[in-house]
């Protein structure tokens, strides 16, 4: 699929798969929906962590679309989370009926839009080779909190041949309304990570001799808040199926 349009019906229609690699230059973002009373607190915490939550857009309440995506957030993504006291109590490929009037809905940036720059520029992006999901991993890293919110950075791991690491921070670092240069390169457990063969969220990926496994925070990162911080409501992107808006990657990419 190349146009957001035609994708977004997919998902409409009942397509449940991850979407890295999904519409080539066209931006996708997480998406966390937040009770009014909460929106405050996530904007707080957005800007105390841009890192792991660059916020692209904002809803007003109740609203089901946004100026960059012009699709339906409660039925236009291929999977949600849906959150109750923190509790993830289950995932679908629509949530129209859980859909409330107090509801705002945030779009962060997402590290799937710079993999095309990376495969542009001979980097290889393993999880894109193989058709999977990128596996995404809770940091030791604590997020500065904000309000009632707070948590743990999560990270997405690529990993990298070692002669490349250099370009792949370059290419990415272009990029800082999407998450931008890698948080850590090398070591897992100076992260906490035990295993990369055991992620948090998406599917393992093989690491080849002379690659190194490296680290781009996530917007992941609001829904590990919602799971320490609890509030009684929320509703995610199931990792890695995220919402393709109808914004163009190069809107983001900095000199």
């Amino acid at each position: 699929m190349q146009e957001p349009s035609r994708a977004r019906e997919a998902f409409r229609g009942g397509l449940r798969a991850p979407t890295s690699g999904c519409c080539p230059g066209w931006t996708q973002a997480n998406l966390i929906s937040l009770p009014h009373e909460f929106a405050y607190d996530f904007l707080l915490f957005a800007q105390r962590n841009p890192k792991s939550c660059p916020v692209l857009d904002v809803t007003e309440p109740g609203e089901t679309s946004a100026s960059i995506f012009a699709g339906d957030l409660r039925t236009d993504l291929p999977a949600y989370t849906v959150y109750r006291d923190g509790e993830l109590v289950e995932e679908r490929t629509e949530v129209t009926e859980l859909w409330r009037a107090d509801l705002v809905s945030f779009l962060v940036g997402c590290s799937f839009t710079f993999e095309a720059a990376l495969l542009e520029a001979g980097v290889p992006v393993r999880h894109v080779e193989t058709g999977g999901n990128v596996p995404m991993f809770r940091t030791n890293r604590d997020c500065r909190p904000a309000g009632r919110l707070a948590g743990p950075m999560v990270v997405s791991m690529r990993p990298i041949p070692a002669e490349q690491v250099a370009t792949a921070v370059r290419v990415t670092s272009r990029y800082p309304a999407v998450h931008g240069a890698p948080v850590h390169i090398g070591d897992p457990g100076a992260l906490g990570i035990a295993d990369l063969g055991t992620p948090d969220f998406g599917e393992p990926v093989r690491v080849e001799p002379g690659e190194v496994p490296v680290f781009w925070a996530c917007g992941v990162t609001p829904q590990a808040a919602v799971m320490r911080s609890r509030p009684p409501f929320a509703i995610g992107h199931a990792p890695g199926h995220m919402a393709i808006t109808d914004a163009r990657d190069s809107d983001y990419l900095v000199p």
